[in-house]
């Protein structure tokens, strides 16, 4: 299992108006749509960026670009992990010029978010990137700071932060939990535990 007893934080009207906020926040950093896109990283990221996406829309009346972003070659720790799960990038659109908000579900540390820039960096020169959180739980180990946050969730390092989307898990919601002994701190599989 790797974690026990965990306790619900966010429910999903909680998710959900957290996403109705941050794209409000979204389009009135960014003054509109123009040369908007929003990048999702895999495997949840991409899940809230498909609805932040829908929001947007809901907001502006524009369908905003929408990418997916697999940075699992371009993490620093890749030699520790034997079989990476590999997923597609999908960004069938040129990067340059465009104000990119990249999503991701949970941030911890940062290394995900770098790894991330390190991807987007290689496929052009956008004008510009936006962080955007589900949750932010502290704990950076780089000088990485969320421009958009669902909800700010102080955790120990003992502790687990996971999103769960009713899309892949049947259920939505973001939940803490004690690691168990001998765990690591991870994302949710897919599909629950």
């Amino acid at each position: 299992m790797g974690t026990t007893n965990p306790k619900v934080i966010m429910d999903e009207t909680a998710v959900q108006r957290a996403l109705t906020r941050i794209a409000h926040e979204i389009v009135e950093r960014n003054e509109g749509t123009d040369d908007l896109a929003i990048v999702g990283i895999v495997t949840r990221g991409d899940l809230l960026a498909r609805h932040l996406v829908e929001r947007v829309r809901g907001v502006e009346g524009v369908e905003v670009p929408l990418g997916s972003l697999d940075i699992s070659f371009y993490r620093d720790d890749f030699d520790t992990h034997f079989a990476p799960e590999v997923h597609a990038t999908n960004i069938p659109w040129d990067v340059d010029g465009r104000r990119i908000v990249l999503v991701d579900d949970i941030l911890y540390t940062g290394r995900t978010i770098r790894a991330a820039l390190d991807a987007i960096m290689d496929m052009g020169r956008p004008k510009s990137i936006e962080l955007a959180v589900l949750v932010d739980r502290g704990h950076r180990e780089l000088p990485i700071s969320p421009d958009f946050v669902g909800k700010n969730v102080p955790s120990s390092k003992g502790e687990n932060v996971r999103l769960y989307m009713t899309e892949v898990d049947g259920r939505t919601s973001v939940e803490i939990s004690e690691l168990a002994p001998g765990a690591r701190i991870g994302s949710a599989p897919l599909g629950g535990e």
